[in-house]
């Protein structure tokens, strides 16, 4: 072999082995190497909107990245979950997803264009909330017995706020329904925030809402809080009783709030992510901003949030179908 040719050679592996290790490089670029966005199903001013912008700064100081909040609001948080759903499994677009609204949509719409428990991966719960039952300040109650007996002599005349159909406060709303045998009529609005709107003009008389959306509205004296949905009083409303020591037995309804990703995503990326969540979720300052909102902040690991949505979409479904409930 001529030296040219054994010079070419030593040549052409030198540059090969330059390549390879640049294009693994490439590829094992430490993640995130780029923007990450939480995708939110509801407007701005919502619980799960709360969070998500409460954690973003947390995991863009954690991560090196920018995290950014990103709301797509409609059918009942139906329409930001199938854009996260259906999203790129690379890590990048995270979903804060509430298990009272994506559990019930299995059953309330049977052309869901995503299935929870296949096209989402859970990564961690962030937290436990509540729903606010309130009424507008005009309407003579003060307590759940006396929404009950307004109803029962005003059968169908009594209009209930939510954020949506198929989402957590309806869902609760028709829950009390079945409990207490009285007649509401369900209007369903765009998000938390215009429910709230709602009941505080006047449009509607009672609503069921997270208490991210109606604190400031309540403590302005433009609703009147008369019941929370979870078994124990609140640390940010204590004066308010559950619907269950208003009389209401059996009646509860709390909402979990996790993070998912689309399924696909590498394992080692849901693993990191976790971790990240549990630490942010266990400092003191963001346990103590969900606190006001009325959630209690907790982790868990990926398979226990797996189980809490399964419970809920068995749960859900059969209240759906015990009650015959539909949604247009």
């Amino acid at each position: 072999m001529s030296r040219s040719l054994r010079a070419w050679l030593f040549f052409a592996a030198v540059l090969a082995a330059s390549l390879t290790g640049y294009v693994a490089g490439v590829g094992a670029q430490a993640y995130p190497s780029r923007a990450v966005r939480i995708i939110d199903a509801y407007p701005p001013g919502g619980a799960a909107d709360f969070q998500a912008r409460t954690m973003a700064p947390k995991l863009s100081a954690a991560v090196g990245q920018s995290v950014v909040v990103e709301n797509r609001p409609g059918a009942g948080g139906n329409v930001g979950a199938e854009v996260a759903a259906k999203s790129p499994p690379d890590g990048y677009t995270l979903f804060i997803g509430l298990t009272s609204a994506i559990a019930p949509s299995v059953t309330l719409y049977p052309k869901l264009a995503y299935d929870p428990m296949k096209d989402f991966l859970p990564v961690s719960r962030v937290g436990q909330g509540v729903y606010v039952f309130v009424s507008h300040p005009s309407l003579p109650v003060k307590s759940v017995k006396d929404v009950i007996a307004l109803a029962q002599t005003n059968p169908g005349r009594l209009n209930y706020a939510s954020s949506g159909n198929g989402s957590g406060p309806h869902l609760a709303g028709e829950l009390f329904k079945v409990r207490t045998g009285v007649n509401l009529v369900h209007v369903p609005y765009k998000g938390g925030p215009p429910s709230v709107t709602a009941v505080v003009s006047g449009e509607t008389e009672i609503g069921f809402m997270s208490v991210a959306s109606a604190s400031a509205q309540i403590k302005a004296g433009k609703l009147r809080a008369i019941g929370v949905t979870t078994p124990r009083r609140i640390a940010a409303m204590p004066d308010v009783p559950t619907i269950v020591e208003s009389g209401v037995p059996g009646y509860e309804v709390v909402p979990t709030f996790g993070i998912y990703v689309p399924s696909g995503t590498p394992k080692d990326i849901v693993s990191n992510l976790n971790g990240e969540f549990r630490k942010i979720v266990g400092m003191q300052d963001v346990r103590e901003r969900f606190a006001t909102q009325g959630v209690e902040a907790m982790a868990s690991t990926p398979e226990e949030l797996s189980k809490v949505l399964a419970a809920e979409i068995a749960l859900w479904a059969k209240v759906i179908k015990d009650a015959g409930i539909r949604v247009e």
